[in-house]
């Protein structure tokens, strides 16, 4: 017989406080939490609609081993670790990530003093060409995933050495079970340690990336760390989406979303799934300046960023206008973004602009995270076709470029779950090295020159301008109802 709450059941689930349920997961030591769009319909199989938010964990280890380098690196490839359990030390997997070039040689010149013939641990042991023993006298803190099945760490990453715990204590509450936590959470300078946290070592800083003003990778580098303190507001936060270009504009270049396993040690990221991928992506999140010096040392001349945050990524902070010109003249692209302004000034929606770097400008509306992607997509459909009403011989919402008759293309499409944004102060991988530029509406007028806003003027704008006029569509938060029924009257 069937349980009186019949064969299905509505499982318990929480429609606010999810950072909060985040936390409290974490602290109870799971896996992390699984999110649902509200509104959207149960179906089986994967989709975005529902997010996997993982709890990214720490723990300490016993140093039992190491493997030999590969190619150029020095010092080791890896590092076997274990931990106790009943008393007895088992092996618990190997990290190889997270090591500055001057770790490598430091530790390997440690390790090679405590190297012995055979491992120092019980059970089996891993069939890893070229490993080496070592006495059971370091202790290091990983970040990982999760232990799998056969008790083994999932994507573990060096952080640091803890000189202040000895080995003993690194214990496995039992066989198959997770390490214990660690006693405190990282901090920045890690004192308790010898050897100092990763830094960015930067590479091929004289590399010309543009060649026709001779700009390097040293240049873009010191344009990132310039305005990284406008820049990094509209990155922290935020699912990140680079395009690489390692032997400058001219070159070949490819994008990347899913940041490799060595850059986890210098970036945080957030594991999404991918709708277009059909598999969980670690997409990068600049928090700091550091991080963003990192990627930049990547070769990463451009930056796309979500709308939403990695908190709420269902409710985008802005609604994009993107108009772009094609064949038509820029006064004409000026003439649609000073009409969106005053339709959107009518209904009570404030407006900031940039340019997009490239021929275009950016219209961004602040919403808040009060609405959907697919509500966001609505009102910026809805004003998108009002403006090429109002104005039919220089606006349009037709994709196609062959149908737009040389007419500015008002782009709405890109308010999507996972669609991108050409990041504010982002560079662009073109000649003269422009880059997006935040505007004040004053200065959008058919003199505007959007050519000259590059990585060596944009620094000294900001600082003359002290204040960023793109700012307040981070924290703005507008009627949006009162807006619609403006809008709805407009439309008759």
């Amino acid at each position: 017989m069937l349980p009186e709450a019949g064969p299905l059941r509505y499982s318990e689930h929480f429609e606010k406080d999810g950072e909060a349920l985040y936390d409290r997961a974490v602290g109870m030591g799971l896996e992390g939490i699984v999110a649902k769009k509200a509104d959207a319909p149960y179906k089986s199989g994967r989709s975005d609609l529902w997010q996997k938010i993982r709890a990214d964990k720490t723990g300490d280890f016993v140093v039992v081993g190491y493997t030999a380098p590969k190619g150029s690196r020095g010092g080791f490839g890896a590092l076997h670790l274990g931990g106790y359990a009943d008393g007895k030390l088992v092996y618990a997997g190997r990290a190889g990530s997270g090591f500055t070039g001057r770790m490598l040689k430091d530790v390997g010149d440690q390790l090679l003093a405590l190297e012995t013939p055979r491992p120092p641990f019980e059970g089996p042991v891993p069939a890893e060409k070229e490993s080496h023993w070592v006495k059971p006298e370091l202790v290091a803190e990983v970040r990982y995933k999760e232990v799998t099945g056969d008790s083994l760490l999932r994507q573990p990453v060096f952080l640091r050495f803890r000189d202040d715990k000895k080995p003993e204590e690194c214990v496995i509450r039992d066989a198959g079970s997770e390490m214990r936590d660690a006693d405190a959470p990282l901090s920045t300078t890690h004192p308790a340690s010898r050897i100092p946290p990763p830094e960015v070592q930067f590479t091929n800083l004289n590399k010309v990336f543009w060649p026709d003003e001779r700009y390097t990778k040293g240049d873009l580098i010191e344009y990132y760390r310039a305005v990284s303190p406008w820049m990094l507001r509209y990155l922290a936060d935020r699912p990140l989406v680079l395009t690489r270009f390692p032997d400058g504009i001219n070159g070949k270049s490819f994008f990347q979303k899913d940041a490799p396993e060595y850059a986890q040690a210098f970036v945080r990221t957030v594991t999404i799934w991918s709708e277009d991928s059909q598999r969980e992506l670690d997409y990068f999140v600049c928090d700091n300046e550091a991080s963003l010096l990192y990627i930049a040392n990547m070769a990463a001349i451009l930056l796309h960023v979500w709308s939403s945050r990695v908190g709420a990524l269902e409710t985008p902070d802005w609604c994009i206008l993107d108009l772009d010109p094609k064949e038509a003249p820029f006064t004409d692209v000026v003439t649609v973004a000073q009409a969106v302004q005053a339709l959107c000034d009518d209904i009570g929606l404030p407006t900031g602009i940039k340019t997009s770097g490239s021929t275009g400008l950016h219209v961004l509306i602040p919403l808040g995270r009060q609405v959907t992607y697919e509500q966001s997509r609505t009102l910026g459909g809805l004003l998108a076709r009002v403006i090429a009403a109002e104005l039919p011989e220089i606006a349009t919402v037709t994709r196609q470029v062959q149908k737009r008759a040389g007419k500015v293309y008002i782009d709405y499409v890109q308010n999507g779950h996972g669609r991108l944004l050409v990041a504010p102060f982002s560079a662009r991988p073109l000649p003269g090295a422009p880059v997006s530029m935040p505007l004040k509406w004053s200065e959008v007028t058919p003199q505007l020159d959007i050519k000259k806003f590059t990585i060596k003027t944009a620094p000294t704008r900001m600082k003359k301008l002290e204040d960023d006029p793109l700012l307040a569509v981070l924290e703005l938060k507008p009627d949006l109802v009162h807006a619609l029924e403006l809008l709805n009257d407009r439309l008759g």
